[in-house]
């Protein structure tokens, strides 16, 4: 079932998604040579809990999964998602990481991803970050009220693949709000008008996750971390937007 959010619980997403956005810039500033992403974790969640938010992330679990024990996710290079961070785990000059979080505040939770990168990195390794990022802005500008979730994965996936770079397949956007995953499914590929038709009210985390080879993953031996399964480079970018009768409202700017 998808959810339609009202004006009122849109300003209480407004608030969430304002406290997600501050604390995932601080994260993505302090991501530096030398430090480790649980010291980046730590960060995250003092910057939520200031705020009056919790991390939405933080024990997070679905069917037989153990508990997400962390608030922040950080990938890095090939890893594509979901990676936890680790005191062992330290940032190198070249790497790209990507940073995802969730906040919960008032019962209402938001969603949003970055990948930065530590230190110089390669044209072409920017250009996939760059690439993401025009991707998701693309994306949003498509999401309004009687377009479909084909029109948002056409959009990501053509200016992609026309630019040299896979689309992930197994992993997709969805809705958020109330739970930190709800309906409806919103894949990063697709053709024009196929898919759920949206409506005002619905709110969902878009997401494009690409990579610089194919769009195969596996899953890490911890349970919870995604890489790529042929060691391909990979960016994601994901911002949380309510469907409004004017368009697109990003609720973590």
């Amino acid at each position: 079932m998808v959810n339609i959010y009202s004006p009122d619980e849109i300003k209480l997403l407004q608030k969430s998604g304002a406290i997600l956005s501050r604390a995932l810039h601080a994260v993505a500033a302090s991501a530096v040579v030398g430090i480790t992403t649980l010291k980046l974790d730590a960060l995250a969640e003092r910057s939520i809990r200031a705020e009056g938010g919790a991390p939405a992330f933080l024990g997070y679990h679905e069917k037989d999964m153990r508990p997400y024990p962390a608030s922040l996710c950080t990938s890095i290079n090939e890893e594509l998602v979901h990676c936890i961070p680790s005191r062992g785990r330290t940032l190198k000059s070249g790497d790209i990481v990507g940073l995802d979080l969730g906040v919960e505040y008032k019962g209402f939770i938001t969603d949003m991803a970055i990948t930065v990168a530590v230190g110089p990195i390669e044209l072409r390794i920017q250009k996939l970050l760059d690439v993401t990022q025009e991707c998701l802005a693309r994306a949003i500008a498509i999401a309004r009220p009687g377009a479909t979730t084909g029109d948002i994965g056409h959009a990501v996936q053509g200016y992609a693949e026309s630019q040299g770079f896979g689309v992930i397949r197994d992993l997709v956007g969805h809705g958020v709000g109330r739970a930190v995953h709800e309906d409806p499914k919103v894949p990063n590929y697709g053709n024009p008008g196929e898919g759920l038709a949206l409506r005002e009210g619905m709110v969902l985390a878009i997401e494009p996750m690409i990579s610089m080879g194919g769009f195969r993953i596996k899953m890490l031996s911890d349970g919870w971390g995604i890489a790529m399964a042929d060691g391909s480079l990979c960016a994601h970018f994901e911002k949380t937007v309510a469907i409004t009768d004017l368009g697109s409202l990003v609720l973590t700017p």
